[in-house]
């Protein structure tokens, strides 16, 4: 049975089979729109006087990064799949795959007390932006009911404008558009570009003043790998280079930082308690979808705790974690960016979606839109992986010291028979062999989480730090047994 050592063996190794077409004895990896142009449509005024012209504008914006993907084919942030529990699907990180927002407040109406109405979005790939038909009637409705309030008598000439209310465009602090205006400033879109000219776009905010930026490892693997090029973009269009400082590739979270931090304004974005979120609660991501910097979406917590397996599609790159789930839409290239909430404070990394299909040519998962499944590594376990990397450089992984199979079976993460390449599947001395576990044991819960695979036991252990006590659930013979762990722990390369 192909194993994982569950904390004694590092991520940088050879990660094991979580996709659908895995097996026990190959490892496999696992891991994280457009519409045609439409002519513009003129509206149809009232009868009677006709109306102001309508011209709809049209404006398109290109992808923005010359560089090919390194997996999936569209340039910008790296394809990833994603699996779930113990029922892997086929799917993509946030920032390697595209989605499509379902608003998810009823009747138009927004959970920060922001004004209705809906913004034009760019597409990407130099596609038009078509004004809607509804916008437009709408349109011709307002303009012919303010000239026939001006000018009934048909003799004189009128000009019609909108009603002034200077206040009515104050928008509130807590409202998205607020939040958004404050935070832009401090998101930036990561351009990583390797030796052989493999990279993409993807997404970071600001860590602190001193020049940190947190965003994911697989945004700037290619170029901290390969020893090449990271430029930073800001929103008022400056450019930096930057370097990498740190990287965890188990976690998906690296720390790069600004050559010239004191040639920037650097406001780091707040940081919140990604343990304090609740379903319901209202979310914002902020990030650089197929290149397009800037942009704002919003959704809800759909989810907590959701065990998410994501890799690239080589097998080189594999984390877990214990996710927060959001349908905020979140589409390539916002991996890395911030997911915030009501108060405008980062409670996750966007990091990897859930693609709607997969089995395209050659057996690679097709890029599809989004879904409105979306998972951001909490804040709390990213902020400690920071603070790790900007100390040392290197990650440091708590452990129990056993090696489970990773097959995805729904009844547990059982400990294995014997370990990788001849090694005992139960740490000598390690923390589990302390409290006790043998072999064979399946473990069923951690502390009160269920545990139905090792992905799962793995991304539960991840979200604790070395020295932790937690209590495991196993079972041995049919009988239910607990033990008292400590969790010990592993520094890695990356």
């Amino acid at each position: 049975m192909s194993t994982e050592n569950e904390g004694a063996t590092g991520p940088s190794e050879a990660m094991p089979p979580t996709g659908p077409q895995a097996s026990d004895s190959a490892p496999a990896s696992a891991s994280g729109a457009q519409t045609p142009d439409t002519p513009p449509v003129p509206a149809t005024p009232p009868a009677a006087p006709p109306p102001p012209d309508f011209a709809p504008t049209t404006s398109g914006a290109p992808h923005g990064h010359a560089g090919p993907a390194p997996v999936g084919g569209t340039p910008g942030d790296q394809d990833r799949t994603v699996t779930m529990g113990a029922h892997p699907q086929p799917g993509r990180p946030h920032s390697g795959g595209g989605w499509g927002q379902q608003p998810p407040y009823g009747g138009g109406g927004d959970p920060w007390g922001a004004p209705g109405g809906s913004v034009p979005r760019k597409r990407n790939g130099g596609l038009i932006a078509a004004v809607l038909v509804a916008a437009l009637v709408a349109g011709g409705i307002g303009g012919g009911i303010g000239f026939w309030a001006a000018g009934r008598d048909d003799t004189a000439s009128t000009t019609v404008s909108a009603p002034g209310n200077p206040e009515a465009l104050n928008r509130k602090p807590t409202s998205v558009s607020g939040i958004a205006q404050k935070a832009l400033p401090s998101v930036v879109t990561i351009e990583a570009q390797g030796m052989t000219g493999e990279g993409g776009t993807g997404t970071g905010f600001i860590y602190d003043k001193q020049g940190h930026i947190l965003t994911n490892n697989h945004v700037v693997a290619s170029a901290a790998e390969g020893g090449g090029k990271l430029t930073v973009t800001f929103s008022n269009g400056k450019k930096y280079d930057a370097e990498a400082i740190g990287r965890a590739e188990g976690y998906d979270v690296a720390v790069i930082k600004l050559k010239h931090a004191s040639d920037a304004v650097l406001q780091p974005l707040p940081l919140g308690r990604s343990a304090n979120v609740q379903v319901g609660d209202a979310t914002i991501a902020i990030g650089a979808p197929f290149g397009l910097s800037g942009t704002v979406t919003t959704g809800i917590i759909s989810a907590k705790d959701r065990p998410v397996a994501s890799s690239d599609g080589g097998g080189t790159s594999a984390s877990y974690m214990s996710a927060l789930q959001t349908d905020a839409s979140i589409n390539p290239g916002n991996s890395g960016g911030p997911l915030m909430d009501a108060g405008g404070n980062v409670i996750g990394i966007n990091s990897a979606i859930q693609s709607a299909g997969s089995g395209g040519l050659g057996g690679e998962p097709q890029q599809s839109g989004s879904i409105g499944l979306g998972f951001a590594i909490p804040i709390d376990q990213a902020k400690r992986v920071a603070q790790d990397l900007i100390k040392t450089g290197r990650p440091v992984y708590p452990q129990i010291g056993v090696q489970v199979g990773m097959k995805d079976t729904g009844d547990g993460a059982t400990i294995a028979q014997s370990g990788n390449n001849g090694t005992d599947a139960v740490t000598p001395g390690g923390p589990a062999d302390k409290a006790g576990l043998r072999p064979g044991d399946t473990i069923t819960k951690l502390d009160d989480t269920v545990i139905d695979s090792g992905p799962t036991l793995i991304s539960e252990i991840w979200q604790h730090k070395p020295g932790d006590q937690v209590t495991l659930t196993y079972k041995r013979g049919g009988k239910e047994n607990t033990a008292q762990v400590t969790l010990g722990q592993r520094t890695g390369d990356k």
